[in-house]
């Protein structure tokens, strides 16, 4: 059983797929934090501002089994005929909450059956199944990472317990820093001008490191 809090097609946002066309698959759930603000201040996750409790958002619900799961998020992607063979590859995000607490092998291969390249965003907690074709782990705080390697580090900056130079050892392609948002409650996105300096001066002193701005926000995109 998979439970979906929401599901749905816009523009990547964020980091090295920034404003691909993707069909957004939100898992209910995450092991950092219960998604209730009476626990945020206990959380191993504090500042989370996404919504992941349930199934009722957009296209939320529950899911029997990997082959009906595929088929609802297939659905959302939009008709390509007449594009001579151009049409682009279908491309899959799954998020959270924490999403390798559902995601599997199964939901992965019935994905790749529907011609989909299969996408995540992880805290990188937990380990990955096998398949993935695009992994961003996202480290939160000072939580061991089972995930080392992948194809984009991105970290939310700054975090007193996660400074980035604890990560440039790992086996990433890419490296990206994300401004801190205003604040937990907040659900704008917009970074404030001091962590948006600061991260700014930081990849301008570490040039491994890009800058990642939360664009669907700026564009108001959902």
């Amino acid at each position: 059983m998979y439970h979906v809090k929401e599901a749905f097609y816009t523009l990547q946002g964020e980091g090295g797929q920034a404003g691909r066309a993707s069909v957004f698959c939100r898992f209910s759930g995450c092991n950092l934090w219960s998604g209730r603000e009476a626990d945020r201040t206990s959380a191993a996750c504090r500042f989370c501002d996404t919504d992941f409790i349930g199934t009722d958002g957009q296209n939320g619900g529950r899911f029997s089994s990997a082959e009906a799961l595929a088929n609802h998020l297939a659905a959302l992607w939009p008709d390509q005929d007449g594009h001579n063979g151009r049409a682009a590859t279908p491309y899959v995000v799954f998020t959270g909450g924490e999403p390798l607490l559902q995601l599997d092998e199964a939901l992965i291969r019935e994905m790749h059956a529907r011609g989909f390249a299969v996408a995540v965003e992880t805290n990188g907690t937990l380990p990955a199944p096998a398949g993935i074709d695009w992994l961003c782990v996202s480290p939160k705080g000072d939580n061991a990472l089972a995930i080392t390697a992948g194809n984009e580090l991105k970290l939310v900056h700054p975090q007193a317990d996660a400074p980035p130079a604890r990560f440039t050892r790992l086996d990433f392609d890419h490296f990206f820093l994300q401004p801190m948002a205003t604040g937990p409650a907040d659900t704008s996105g917009d970074a404030t001008p001091d962590t948006l300096a600061e991260t700014v001066a930081y990849c301008l002193a570490h040039p491994r490191w890009r800058l990642s701005l939360q664009t669907h926000k700026i564009a108001g995109i959902d």
